[in-house]
């Protein structure tokens, strides 16, 4: 059975501004090819959405409930509930992610 895979309103603003920087920065082609290739990996979250790890910036704290997938360099951190897949976070994973996955993920 297919789970449900929904984007968070915080993830879709990240997908437009990593369109809008890989335009301006690697040009509209690269941009495409990022954005389907992510959308792969999203859309991969249908079927056997725990295989992904928990993020080890929340794993420390003891958080068990996200899991991530990746599409190097990026990472996209989701959550499974029933039959519903939320994804919270797509983000470069060369970022400070600790501070991030605290202000998104836990409201710190």
């Amino acid at each position: 059975m297919k789970y449900r895979v929904l984007l968070t309103d915080d993830a879709v603003r990240d997908l437009e501004e990593l369109d809008v920087y890989l335009h301006a920065h690697d040009g509209p082609d690269r941009a495409e090819h990022v954005l389907d290739k992510i959308a792969d990996v999203v859309l991969s979250l249908e079927e056997l959405p725990e295989r992904g790890p928990h993020p080890p910036e929340l794993a420390v704290l003891g958080i068990q409930e996200y899991r991530e997938l990746f599409f190097k360099p990026y990472r996209i951190i989701y959550r499974v509930q029933k039959k519903k897949v939320y994804v919270y976070l797509i983000a470069d994973g060369r970022r400070e992610m600790q501070d991030l996955l605290s202000r998104r993920l836990l409201g710190a």
